[in-house]
């Protein structure tokens, strides 16, 4: 017979079993903080400006805004206001950010702002809601101190544009990056052309919180008011202090049908690693669209809370930057399912 103290004691031990666990397995990684993971090889030249914030005492939300808003402000990337425009010869940004307290916010559409990562932020400090959107959202940002900047096509952008009016289809190309040199790896294709729009960047700081942040300009030649993951929170990126942070690169649209980096937290909740949970989010999107997914990328970048960080893709050709004292901004070939 179970008396009511033995029942107690159990189910305390029961319960404190799970916490105890996850302890061991914290005091195991305790060093692996600060740390910084980013997409792309543009995360490199990101993951610097969030180090060096991160060296410096600065959080882990700072580091995730002010890293990307280097991307974002680079002529050759296409992030931001110089990345390939819509059908409509238009350029269109969306971000999103979200710190350790699960304070987050959003912008999509939004036009002629150089940082939406920055007006994301603003949206979460200075609004009642989480995204703006198209108009709106430029209002916001104009009413908050933004600058409105010139609605003129980049080069590259103009160039890209009227290539594809020859024939205007729609037909996104896979994300790769050919890697080679994992330490220099070009961000072109071989005729110039970029084929990936997106940076994401998670970090955790030195008291071990953590952020993330997530830019891009959409897919090139998208139709008008296409929003793809990025500013999704739960999709294009999304945190959870208590278990880790991951975020997602690709084929937009894939990755909302999943509720991509949003999976991934969990599946680390469930105990797997954040390489393991990047593998088993790509393999349930294989399971939901199998062939459909044949010229299409997803990718995802996660890190625990105990600092462990990974990337895994679709496609092979995705690569992330990682920076911490055991990685020194080192650019990563990420393992892939197919291709």
């Amino acid at each position: 017979m179970t008396t009511r103290r033995k029942f107690i004691t159990q189910t305390a031990l029961a319960a404190g079993s799970f916490p105890f666990i996850l302890k061991v397995t914290a005091d195991q990684k305790i060093n692996n903080f600060p740390l910084v993971i980013s997409t792309w090889d543009a995360g490199l030249r990101a993951n610097a400006k969030a180090w060096e914030l991160l060296k410096n005492g600065k959080s882990a939300l700072d580091a995730v805004e002010q890293g990307v808003m280097i991307t974002e402000s680079e002529i050759n990337c296409c992030v931001g206001l110089s990345g390939n425009p819509d059908r409509d010869g238009i350029v269109t940004l969306d971000a999103s950010i979200m710190n350790h307290l699960g304070d987050c916010g959003s912008v999509a559409a939004l036009e002629q702002i150089e940082h939406p990562i920055s007006v994301a932020r603003a949206v979460m400090e200075k609004s009642p809601h989480v995204m703006l959107v198209g108009q709106g959202a430029q209002q916001f940002a104009l009413a908050n101190g933004f600058e409105l900047k010139p609605k003129k096509l980049s080069p590259d952008a103009e160039k890209n544009y009227k290539e594809w009016l020859k024939k205007s289809q729609y037909k996104p190309m896979i994300n790769i990056e050919n890697i080679g040199n994992k330490t220099n790896a070009p961000n072109k294709l071989e005729n110039g052309q970029f084929n990936h729009d997106t940076i994401a960047l998670l970090a955790l700081d030195n008291i071990q919180n953590l952020s993330g942040s997530c830019t891009t300009s959409g897919m090139g030649f998208k139709y008008r008011g296409r929003v793809g993951d990025s500013p999704i929170i739960g999709a294009g990126m999304y945190v959870d202090n208590e278990v880790g942070a991951a975020a997602a690169t690709g084929h937009g649209e894939e990755v909302i049908r999943i509720a991509g980096s949003h999976l991934v937290v969990e599946l680390m909740r469930l105990g797997k690693s954040p390489k393991a949970a990047c593998k088993a989010a790509i393999e349930r999107a294989i399971k939901l669209r199998g062939d459909k997914l044949k010229d299409k990328q997803i990718a995802f970048i996660a890190v625990n809370k105990q600092g462990e960080a990974a990337g895994y893709a679709l496609q092979k050709g995705f690569s992330y930057a990682l920076y911490s004292e055991k990685h020194n901004n080192e650019l990563i070939a990420a393992d892939w399912l197919m291709g």
